[in-house]
């Protein structure tokens, strides 16, 4: 058995402009620590698998740096997208690629850009996870311990324990991201999870989930499988991926299958989804001010300020998240930082590409 490991880095990050760009999106930047967070993502993999059998989903806007970034991955690791179509057939487009390598293949999903620091307790669980998902032939899901009500993750909740002995529970039913009071109560109940976006199946499982729950992709993806190391791949893979349609994995399988699991783990972990989530994150000062750069704080608190390239001074200031960069000034009061996305929608309607 054969277990490979399949990076979704395709986003482009717009919630941490105006470091986050086309070209140099989230993943590819030392958001969380000095290194990018694809490469610590890359470098925990590597742990439960070889270099060799880690392949990275991303576009063509983010190939070359991606292998600048990833030198020890095979070329054909990285596979190219020809436009994003949400998680279901990026992960489809893996899953036959895979399947041609080693049909009884066991195969991993893990956001690039996901901060865990607890290492070997993220291997051991997913050890775990891939157990079940061989014995089981499940479709197996990770599921973090919520620390707090939050409303910017998705929540999965459990019921029966399928052995005493292991944190491994049956799915009940996946939520959406909750206002707060619903939060609270899905925190309350103490059957919850947060939604980490992590998953384990057998190659086989996957792809029958395909035919049985999204057949009409599959069907694409199927002609897409049989051009698989012939020369008409790279068309039949632009023809065949334009007719598909956008669904995430979430809402086109998982939510529909009934043989899902969820390993309960407990371990430090982040989506790291915007500026704020950085400055809760990082090594604070006595001020709990959290700095990148040549950064001066006077009488200043709870602030977030990454400086490029000049001293940016924070007198008097409390709250504020301030990311400058060469070409561009974001200042926004912290805890609306997921008003950033907004901003970057607004440059592509008004085609202002040189933002992007």
């Amino acid at each position: 058995m054969s277990f490979f490991a399949v990076i979704m880095a395709g986003g482009v990050g717009k919630r941490f402009w105006p470091q986050s760009r086309r070209v140099t999106p989230k993943q590819l930047l030392p958001i969380a620590g000095d290194e990018s967070m694809l490469r610590m993502t890359v470098d925990r993999l590597k742990n439960i698998t070889d270099p060799g059998q880690i392949l990275i989903i991303t576009n063509s806007d983010q190939e070359e740096a991606i292998r600048l970034e990833c030198p020890e991955l095979p070329e054909d690791n990285i596979l190219i997208e020809p436009e994003g179509k949400n998680t279901a057939p990026a992960i489809g487009l893996a899953a036959i690629i895979i399947q041609h390598r080693d049909p009884d293949a066991i195969m991993g999903v893990f956001p690039a850009d996901h901060y865990i620091k607890d290492v070997k307790s993220f291997a051991d669980y997913m050890q775990q996870g891939i157990k079940i998902a061989d014995e089981m032939k499940g479709l197996v899901t990770f599921g973090v311990v919520p620390t707090r009500p939050a409303t910017g993750y998705g929540y999965i909740q459990f019921h029966s324990r399928t052995n005493p002995a292991e944190p491994i529970f049956a799915v009940k039913a996946f939520a959406e991201k909750p206002d707060v009071k619903t939060a609270q109560l899905f925190l309350d109940s103490g059957d919850f999870l947060w939604n980490s976006g992590m998953f384990v199946w057998r190659v086989d499982s996957i792809i029958q989930s395909f035919q049985e729950f999204l057949p009409e992709i599959w069907d694409s993806l199927d002609n897409i499988r049989r051009a698989i190391g012939k020369s008409v791949w790279n068309s039949v893979l632009t023809v065949e991926w334009a007719t598909l349609r956008s669904i995430s994995i979430d809402y086109g399988i998982m939510e529909k299958a009934q043989n899902v699991f969820v390993v309960r783990v407990d371990f430090s972990w982040n989506d790291v989804g915007s500026w704020d989530a950085v400055h809760e994150m990082r090594e604070k000062d006595s001020n709990r001010n959290v700095s990148k750069g040549e950064v001066i704080f006077q009488d200043s608190e709870n602030n977030l300020v990454f400086a490029d390239g000049k001293t940016v001074a924070l007198v008097g200031i409390d709250d504020l998240v301030v990311i400058d960069t060469k070409d561009a000034l974001l200042i926004i009061p912290r805890g609306q930082t997921e008003r950033v996305k907004e901003l970057v929608d607004s440059f592509e309607k008004q085609k202002r590409d040189s933002l992007l």
